[in-house]
């Protein structure tokens, strides 16, 4: 870029992530449909910039300017799916809070029957880059089974497993108390793929009646009631997300 040129904004995916509307690979998705527009015009190739005073819609309607990154903690109930729209027309989390939040994506995602700690953001390119296991960010749950665990094969997780011809990254699993047939145990992994702690304890013979998420990365479930929602300070957020994260910039100082 020469010293007249103007330096140019967000592609527009990135734009539309940072504006909560969905993740850059939704997004994608999207300009192919034809339902995204500049300016009055259909969007046909991602390399599309945009500038102060773009008007961005996005099925008819327009998108705001993307609000400072902002992240919450939600105590997700079983009962309720983590997307926008369920073609079984089941509830969903976003249906749930959309009096109590602005348009949001989550990070990472918890089944039907699971419970526990839900990320919810502002920033879809933030959502995106926190689900990845390159970001070695852990993702800590409690896992009640029906069934009787072997303890050597539970250790033996730490080394991957490969269940139907899917191979799972290292499971940490460890027995926490027992009554009766009920077991619960401690689960830790970097990878959350779909249902993989279910699919993988079937694997081990266990059956799966209670989940709950406790921690992703350095942010706690806690004490957080179900259905809580609570919004992370920016400034934990500037300490703890990953450099070049998007995390707020620091407030002005008063004079």
């Amino acid at each position: 870029m020469t010293d007249t040129e103007e330096p140019r904004g967000d592609r527009i995916a990135k734009w539309l992530a940072r504006a909560g509307v969905a993740s850059r690979r939704d997004i994608e998705r999207m300009l192919t449909e034809g339902i995204i527009k500049l300016n009055g015009k259909i969007v046909e190739h991602p390399a599309t910039f945009i500038s102060p005073g773009d008007v961005v819609q996005v099925n008819g309607k327009v998108v705001d300017q993307p609000d400072r990154t902002r992240v919450w903690r939600y105590h997700k109930p079983e009962g309720l799916v983590t997307t926008h729209k369920d073609p079984e027309g089941r509830p969903t989390v976003f249906e749930k809070l959309r009096m109590q939040l602005p348009r949001v994506v989550s990070v990472g995602r918890l089944d039907l029957t699971s419970e526990g700690l839900l990320l919810l953001t502002n920033d879809g390119g933030l959502a995106r880059q926190l689900e990845l296991p390159a970001t070695g960010w852990l993702r800590r749950y409690r896992v009640r089974v029906f069934g009787v665990p072997n303890e050597a094969a539970l250790k033996a997780l730490a080394k991957g497993v490969t269940v139907e011809g899917v191979k799972y990254g290292p499971i940490e699993a460890e027995l926490d108390a027992k009554k009766g047939d009920n077991t619960w145990l401690s689960v830790s992994l970097r990878e959350g793929r779909n249902r993989e702690i279910r699919r993988v304890m079937a694997h081990l013979g266990l059956s799966v009646s209670r989940l709950i998420r406790v921690a992703y990365g350095p942010f706690q479930l806690g004490t957080l009631e179900r259905g809580g929602i609570e919004e992370i300070p920016a400034r934990v957020l500037r300490e703890q997300l990953p450099a070049g994260a998007g995390a707020p910039p620091p407030l002005p100082r008063k004079r």
